[in-house]
Parts: C-alpha cells; sequence; structure tokens
C-alpha cells in the first residue's frame, strides 16, 4: 500500500495526498515544499504519512521535496502581503476594461512567481487584455480563477443565522452536495429567508442531520396514509419526526396527536410503527 501525507494549501480546504518520500516523520502542522501540475508551492501538513488503500489514490502522486525553511516562510508573508495591496488594482483595472466581474482575493506563490486573481461574475468573462495589463504592471504570470458564490462566502467569511462563524469558512473542507428534498425531509419551511445561507445558496447544515431525519421517517406512515388509530380510521397530516409523533385528521372530523406505536397502517394491520431512535 502507498504511503501518504495529507496536505493543505489554504487553511479549511480540500486535502491531498502526496509521497512523503524519506520524510516519513513529518508532523501536522509543519510547513513543506511540494511539487505541483503549477510549479512548487509552499503547504502546510494536516495529516502525517500513513498507508492508504492503492483505489484511494488517483494517477501519481506529487513528491514532498524538503521541509520549509524560515526564509520561505518569510517569503510566503511577504507575498500575501503584497497580494492584499494588489486586490485594489486588479479590481481598478477590471472596471477600465469594462468587465463585470468582482475581484474576491488576490493570491501570490509563496516565492512571487505566480499572481492568482479569483473573482466572481454571472457570465463568463473574456479576461485577456486584462491579464495582460496585470502582466505588465506585476511582471509576473497571471492566473485567473473564476469561482462561485459559495466560494466567495468561504473565503470572506462572515456568521451564519445560528450567530457562529460559517460552516465553509470554519471546518467545511469540501462543499457537498444540498438538496431542496433535504428541507422537506426535516419539515423545514421552504421560504428563502429560513434554507439560504450568506451566499444566497441552500445552507450547507440541512445535509447534517438528513441522514437521521431518512432513517427516522422510515418508522413512520407517510403523510396522506390511511392508518387506524386507537380513535377510529383517519389519514395522516402532520409528523413530528424527532419525537416520533403523527398528526391524524380523523374521519370522525377532529385532528388529534397519537405516538408512532399507536397505529397501523388500514389494509395492512402487521404494518406497525415505532418510535425513531
Amino acid at each position: 500500500m502507498p504511503q501518504v501525507v495529507s496536505i493543505q494549501f489554504q487553511p479549511v480546504t480540500k486535502l491531498y495526498y502526496f509521497d512523503p518520500g524519506p520524510l516519513t516523520d513529518l508532523l501536522p502542522g509543519e510547513w513543506v515544499i511540494v511539487e505541483t501540475a503549477r510549479g512548487r508551492e509552499l503547504a502546510q501538513v494536516v495529516i502525517p504519512a500513513k498507508e492508504v488503500d492503492a483505489k484511494e489514490v488517483e494517477g501519481s502522486l506529487k513528491r514532498v521535496l524538503r521541509r520549509a525553511s524560515k526564509y520561505d516562510r518569510d517569503q510566503k508573508v511577504y507575498w500575501a502581503q503584497q497580494a492584499k495591496a494588489a486586490e485594489g488594482y486588479c479590481q481598478q483595472k477590471a472596471n477600465e476594461h469594462g468587465l463585470d466581474m468582482k475581484v474576491v482575493r488576490c493570491t501570490y506563490s509563496y516565492n512571487g512567481e505566480r499572481l492568482t486573481v479569483e473573482f466572481v461574475a454571472e457570465h463568463r468573462v473574456d479576461f485577456r487584455a486584462l491579464v495582460r495589463d496585470l502582466a505588465r504592471h506585476f511582471s509576473t504570470r497571471i492566473e485567473m480563477r473564476q469561482i462561485g458564490v459559495r466560494d466567495q462566502a468561504k473565503l470572506i467569511g462572515g456568521f451564519g443565522r445560528c450567530g457562529r462563524t460559517l460552516c465553509c469558512a470554519s471546518f467545511l473542507r469540501e462543499f457537498h452536495s444540498v438538496s431542496i428534498r433535504m428541507a422537506k425531509n426535516q419539515n423545514i419551511p421552504l421560504s428563502s429567508s429560513d434554507i439560504s445561507g450568506v451566499c444566497g445558496r441552500l445552507m450547507c447544515s440541512l445535509a447534517y442531520e438528513n441522514d437521521m431525519y431518512t432513517a427516522a421517517r422510515k418508522k413512520l406512515p407517510k403523510v396522506g396514509q390511511k392508518v387506524m388509530t386507537p380513535d377510529g380510521p383517519g389519514t395522516v397530516r402532520y409528523l413530528n419526526v424527532l419525537l416520533g409523533k403523527v398528526t391524524v385528521h380523523l374521519e370522525k372530523g377532529m385532528q388529534k396527536e397519537f405516538d408512532a406505536p399507536d397505529l397501523s397502517l388500514i389494509g395492512h394491520p402487521e404494518r406497525v410503527f415505532s418510535m425513531p431512535e
């Protein structure tokens, strides 16, 4: 089995496998120089060397070249300061070229050989003329990267409706698929203000408890099903999934809440229900 070390290039971002080579004693938090498709990069160790199944490795592993020196780390700090100052200039030049785009962040490689400009735009942007201007001004290689609004929220940070730091900026390394069905599954009101994050997209947190709700719903009747209750037959109107309670509209004309174990499915008396664990 191949031996790998897990590395991140920015805080709270995707982890990548690298071949540690002889540096099997690397510890979490250490800075290293690695070989990538875009050249040499400064990165940080998150998970020390370990063996993984070969199926987990896609393609050939890039190498960890060496431990980063103090000079490497000082360069990173210097160029990070320069990148902050570059954001305003990049936005100014984009406006001069009439480009409908918003510069979110500029990032230099640790040695200043490349400047990456991350931006958001509603449509595809022809930035070739802009790149030429930026390359002349900064005297370095320019890389433009169009990102989505969720990526923008992750980069900028902020606070969610819960009052805590955004999940994407604090611990989510990758975005997961989130659908409106998850909100329906959890009986969350479908108004935009209730299920949307600061990015305007569905909240990532909708996925956190979805599996639990899905498993719990399997033990309960479905809304609209005919059930037999201690007070006679009726139709399921509402489910309280967490408490395992079912609101039933009885044929007598009244509506009443029952515990799931007190109900059975009409036409299938052997189909009884239980409380979610």
